[in-house]
């Protein structure tokens, strides 16, 4: 007689593979958002303010990026404006999933928008993969993980930051480089993704001397053009 898996235990086991995808990265991230939230108390944001900034803004490039910008006292547009530039990729993300998110209820997309990371892009993206088809409520779980995560770790930061000294010279950010490098190599598995990944980060060495503010967009977009020729040449 086959057996029927029951919703509590369907909603379970999807529960606990959605945080052992996404425990790895969650892992990963931790000394960068340690590192938010000790620089976020040095540019002269109280401990709450800057438990707020993750709590609300929840964005980690964007994080630092406006931290230190406040901290040179850099008036608020520049800050808005750099936020938008760094975070510009969810753009993408979105038109990626706008497919399987249309027939959803305006909350479930609300939801999915704010979890919506780097991270829990390429989780999902994965999954969807694998399974062929996308699953909103996995989606949604491995973004609140790793919510959980980074909010954690700026607490641990701001609770340091405030008793050691030099945080940010322990070489915490290189949590940076190694996050998107776990998220980018598997996935290059044909020759567009190998020429994108390798165009974006050829143009953006070569450009960021020459256009600091913008040399992130100018390398996204070569490497997205470079993949999508490749991809229709393939075609």
């Amino acid at each position: 007689m086959m057996s029927v898996t029951s919703l509590p235990e369907r909603t379970g086991m999807l529960w606990w593979r959605a945080t052992l995808d996404m425990l790895p990265l969650s892992i990963s991230v931790i000394p960068w958002g340690i590192l938010c939230g000790a620089l976020a108390l040095q540019a002269g944001l109280s401990p709450l303010q800057a438990q707020l900034m993750s709590l609300l803004v929840y964005a980690g490039a964007a994080q630092l990026s406006a931290t230190t910008l406040f901290g040179a006292g850099t008036p608020l547009l520049p800050i808005m404006s750099s936020t938008m530039v760094i975070t510009s990729q969810h753009l993408l993300y979105g038109f990626t999933f706008r497919r399987d998110v249309l027939p959803l209820s305006l909350r479930w997309r609300a939801s999915l928008a704010f979890f919506l990371t780097d991270e829990m892009f390429a989780v999902a993206l994965k999954d969807r993969e694998r399974s062929g088809h996308f699953d909103p409520a996995y989606a949604l779980i491995a973004g609140f993980v790793f919510y959980l995560f980074w909010n954690l770790a700026t607490l641990v930061g701001i609770a340091a930051g405030q008793y050691i000294d030099g945080l940010d010279s322990m070489g915490l950010d290189f949590a940076i480089a190694a996050t998107f490098i776990a998220m980018t190599i598997p996935a290059m598995k044909n020759l567009p993704m190998v020429a994108a990944t390798l165009v974006s980060g050829g143009t953006a060495l070569l450009t960021k001397p020459l256009l600091a503010e913008i040399h992130i967009i100018v390398s996204a977009l070569a490497g997205m053009v470079v993949g999508y020729v490749l991809h229709r040449m393939r075609r």
